[in-house]
């Protein structure tokens, strides 16, 4: 099986079509969104709507977790409040239902899928560096446990950060960050995965980043948030 796992669309259309567009090329036979299709975008209705029609595995994100649920937003800074308020008023009763009835994890083969990390997956704790990793290693039994959340692409094994994953080991393989790369590149960053061969890549493109931005604007939503993904922070 091929599988391309998308994470952190942040409801960038620009973004997720560009990259439903790559993954075409690339003859996958599943997609895998590890959550996150909402907050910071101006386009939330299309991209749940795309993310339903095209992923076949979904989890749960934890802005996708606070349009339904306000405790999930009491930790976030201003400007995701901001952003997630908007999504509130913005997104369909029908999206919103979709979203809610998303799980935090799923298993598939040996892998595992989850938006930010097996260890207590409701919390959306953050794995930054290969001690949050090494904690994390300890909570599923697959070979692979894809993430997202951080936006920044990742590879960590038992004995700390890798550079490639092997069929003997256990690792786990951030994504990145479909609609907001915060690694200081703004291109577009997913993975695509062949269990027949065990091979991973990292994928990362171009996309209409000054579109995107200028729709965030355009919508009211702080303008911050527009002008980061010029520059993926």
């Amino acid at each position: 099986m091929k599988y391309a796992i998308i994470s952190d669309i942040h409801a960038n259309l620009e973004a997720l079509t560009k990259a439903l567009e790559i993954i075409d090329r690339h003859a996958v036979d599943e997609i895998v969104c590890l959550g996150d299709i909402v907050g910071y975008g101006a386009d939330p209705n299309d991209c749940t709507a795309l993310v339903q029609e095209r992923c076949s595995i979904v989890v749960l994100g934890n802005h996708d977790a606070a349009v339904f649920n306000a405790a999930v937003a009491a930790d976030f800074n201003l400007l995701a409040k901001n952003a997630i308020a908007w999504t509130r008023k913005t997104l369909k009763e029908e999206h919103r239902q979709y979203l809610a009835s998303l799980p935090y994890t799923h298993q598939k083969e040996s892998l595992h899928f989850v938006h930010a990390s097996p260890l207590s997956p409701e919390s959306f704790d953050y794995i930054l560096n290969s001690h949050d990793a090494a904690d994390a290693f300890h909570c599923f039994d697959e070979k692979l446990c894809f993430i997202g959340h951080t936006h920044v692409p990742a590879l960590f094994a038992r004995g700390g950060k890798a550079k490639s994953i092997n069929c003997v080991e256990q690792f786990i393989v951030n994504v990145g960050s479909i609609g907001q790369p915060r690694d200081g590149n703004p291109m577009l960053a997913f993975g695509i995965f062949d269990s027949a061969t065990w091979e991973y890549q990292l994928i990362r493109s171009d996309y209409n980043a000054q579109r995107a931005s200028e729709k965030i604007i355009d919508a009211g939503l702080p303008q911050e948030l527009g002008f980061r993904l010029l520059y993926g922070m």
